[in-house]
């Protein structure tokens, strides 16, 4: 019986990394944690989605879509949820040539 690492399953299940079908699944399970992480802090703070998007200056729609991992958010939303559940958010970026990091 053949043994495979994760590696290699996961390059033919999602496809190498840098194909456009992988980058799309990575950035789909980032959305996915990121919507998780909001979730669990909104919760530990005994608030309701609609208390924190009154915080934040959204609908509990979006904060829905948020927790879900669902649609397109923009850095500021995602930056003022972050805020309002006092996170401490830390982005890192490399390019090329240049890399810097934002923290908040």
């Amino acid at each position: 019986m053949k043994t495979y690492t994760l590696d290699e399953v996961q390059d033919k299940l999602l496809g190498p990394i840098g194909t456009p079908e992988r980058d799309r699944f990575e950035y789909e399970l980032q959305m996915d944690l990121i919507g998780s992480a909001i979730k669990q802090a909104r919760k530990d703070q005994h608030m309701t989605q609609e208390e924190l998007g009154k915080l934040v200056g959204v609908q509990k729609a979006q904060i829905s879509k948020l927790e879900k991992g669902a649609g397109n958010s923009t850095v500021d939303t995602l930056m003022r949820v972050f805020s309002a559940l006092k996170a401490t958010v830390k982005l890192q970026v490399e390019l090329p040539n240049a890399s810097f990091k934002v923290s908040r």
